[in-house]
């Protein structure tokens, strides 16, 4: 009797238990096409299975219906390998719907055998003498080569999710590759065993060596989540992000990467698994430093530095059929496994959405500003008509003046009344007057360049050196109108003995200033005392300037939120950008701080503090003075 009855048991206990770990795994889990794959290596061993089954109820005698038990256990005996492999590949490619055609060749093998098998009786190339025992069968030439095609297949199945775990290096994957592995190697030893004759066993043995192989996946499946978390999975999330990585190891020779780093450098440089780094780079890219001579040199820096080098690389590649450019801040650092370098880890993080995102803030930031400066010419208009018109009444009187005394001395032409003496005085007095038309246009000349200054766009400013001097005087003319009608008086307290000179543009200061000057301005009191008191001074490594007032203060809730967002005190008269575009054109242009402070007298101090390495100081004489304006 070929097959016992505990057998037969066993064989039906293990059908129905895959039968119901099949239905289980269907109604809980997303099937892909690994677990496909699975189902149908399932299926094959149920089918083998049913057929020893058949052998149970048949005939010893009947030779004819015993072979073709037999040939129907060749239908999983030859394909299930075959399914090891497809799902190893499935598994270490992360296929999940889908397997390219190519592999599907394995196939070809398993098909031939079957084909073989059952016309046996022509050929004999499988079997010379037919027996469901070993001791009695002699195999054809077309055995062995059947033999050796499983084998190849089960071996490259395990050597597949072994090399798969041992590039991960993580604990779960070690796991899945070593029970996997011995799941493998349950059968192939069973059936060489066999084949040799070294132990003496009936056609059923090699099945129950296959039922292990799939008792060892499906414990896989379900403790150890095999096709379920592991490298798909992994692979999956790397491939979808934005940011690229590539791993290589000690000598250089591409390891791993993900498929963002394929579209935008692999296939631009060619770049390839298994495939020396440097085996990527031409002269050109040498020549005009691209990105793989970035990477290439950043990873010999981090080699001989063994610390991580970082650094930003733009990259122009093709992405929806447009050319487009990408930046990447990429970060080249060591992998060390057990405290000796393995390899390097570069990540390029992509920062293109990030520096459109600036951009586009820079932009913002500078309309803004460009808001606030036509605001600021606005107010200026009021007060430029007053400005100039006194000047202008000085010139025309001074005109008058001098026209009466041309005419004076034409009158005296040929009166002998008129002495030399009388000349020379009237000549003085039109010199006088004629200084005071040059004062005048002077004057009117250096308030048409303070406003031309101030009428300049934010974004064409140009960086000279200027004095601070020099940007006070520019703000006394500009605010003139405005603290006159106010009342107010400025007042400079320099206590610095030396002239001041910073680099910048000059007008993106007095803009500053005269903000800050203006909102002290709105702030006073009626009846309070109406200075403005501009300081200058040093604090430890700061150049600093104040504007101090003795109005009526900043209320706390609105100090809280100074500098942080457009705030005002004002109400509907206020826009809330002066401070606010303040501390972003000191930051910006000069390299400094501002800040806001209760007056202990009442009142406000706003101040500006500037690097000292930002600013220049030289002798003066005139300097640590105070002078009201």
């Amino acid at each position: 009797m070929y097959i016992s009855n505990s057998f037969m048991a066993v064989f039906i206990v293990i059908i129905l238990c895959i039968l119901v770990f099949m239905v289980t795994m269907a109604k809980t889990r997303q099937l892909l096409l690994i677990h496909k794959y699975y189902f149908v290596a399932s299926a094959m061993i149920i089918t083998w299975l049913l057929a020893l089954i058949a052998v149970k109820f048949t005939d010893p005698n009947d030779t004819w219906l015993l072979w073709v038990w037999d040939s129907t256990t060749y239908i999983g005996c030859a394909v299930t390998p075959v399914f090891s492999v497809l799902f190893s590949i499935a598994f270490s490619k992360g296929y999940e719907k889908k397997m390219p055609r190519k592999y599907y060749w394995l196939f070809a093998v398993p098909i031939l055998t079957n084909i073989i098998v059952w016309t046996n009786p022509f050929h004999h190339l499988f079997y010379r003498h037919f027996a469901l025992d070993n001791t009695s069968v002699v195999f054809g030439p077309y055995m062995y080569v059947h033999t050796l095609y499983t084998f190849g297949c089960s071996i490259a199945a395990m050597i597949i999710i072994v090399r798969c775990a041992i590039k991960t290096r993580t604990k779960l994957h070690i796991q899945q590759a070593i029970l996997f592995s011995v799941g493998i190697l349950i059968p192939i030893v069973v059936s060489v065993l066999v084949m040799l004759r070294i132990v003496e066993a009936t056609f059923a043995v090699t099945p129950l060596s296959f039922v292990v192989t799939i008792g060892f996946n499906g414990f896989l499946i379900y403790r150890l989540h095999l096709f379920d978390v592991k490298p798909v999975a992994m692979q999956h999330l790397i491939d979808v992000m934005s940011d690229c990585y590539l791993v290589t190891d000690l000598s250089g020779i591409v390891i791993n990467y993900n498929q963002p780093f394929k579209e935008i450098f692999g296939s631009q440089y060619g770049i390839r698994e298994n495939l020396h780094l440097k085996d990527c780079l031409k002269d050109e890219d040498v020549e005009n430093k691209t990105g793989i001579y970035n990477l290439l040199t950043a990873i010999e820096s981090c080699q001989n530095s063994h610390s991580a080098i970082s650094y930003e690389q733009a990259i122009s590649a093709y992405r929806d059929g447009e050319l487009k450019k990408f930046y990447y801040m990429a970060e080249i650092s060591p992998l060390t496994v057990k405290g000796e370098v393995c390899g390097y880890l570069a990540i390029f993080k992509d920062v293109t959405n990030l520096k459109d995102n600036m951009q586009k803030l820079q932009d913002s930031q500078l309309k803004m500003m460009e808001r606030e400066r036509l605001a600021f010419l606005g107010q200026m208009v009021g007060g430029l008509a007053h400005n100039l018109k006194t000047p202008i009444m000085s010139v025309a009187g001074s005109a008058s003046a001098i026209e009466n005394l041309v005419q004076e001395c034409r009158e005296s032409i040929g009166d002998l009344e008129v002495t030399p003496d009388d000349y020379r005085e009237i000549y003085g007095e039109m010199n006088g007057w004629l200084q005071k038309v040059h004062d005048a246009c002077s004057y009117m000349s250096d308030i048409i360049s303070a406003v031309k200054g101030q009428a300049s766009n934010m974004s064409e400013s140009e960086n000279a050196e200027f004095s601070i001097d020099e940007t006070l005087k520019r703000v006394t003319l500009l605010l003139r109108h405005e603290l006159l009608s106010s009342g107010c008086v400025l007042r400079v307290e320099n206590h610095i003995d030396e002239e001041i000179y910073l680099n910048g543009d000059i007008n993106n200061l007095v803009q500053v200033i005269n903000n800050l000057v203006s909102n002290a301005i709105d702030a006073q009191k009626p009846q309070g005392k109406r200075d403005i008191v501009v300081g200058i001074g040093k604090d430890g490594a700061s150049f600093t300037i104040t504007v101090k007032d003795y109005g009526c203060g900043i209320p706390p809730e609105v100090r809280r939120k100074l500098f942080k967002q457009m705030i005002t005190s004002k109400g509907t008269m206020g826009t809330g950008l002066g401070v606010f575009i303040s501390d972003s054109v000191i930051r910006a242009k000069f390299d400094g701080t501002m800040w806001a402070e209760e007056n202990p007298e009442g009142g406000s101090i706003f101040g500006i503090a500037i690097p000292l390495e930002n600013v220049k100081f030289t002798s003066n004489q005139a300097a640590g003075r105070v002078k009201n304006i």
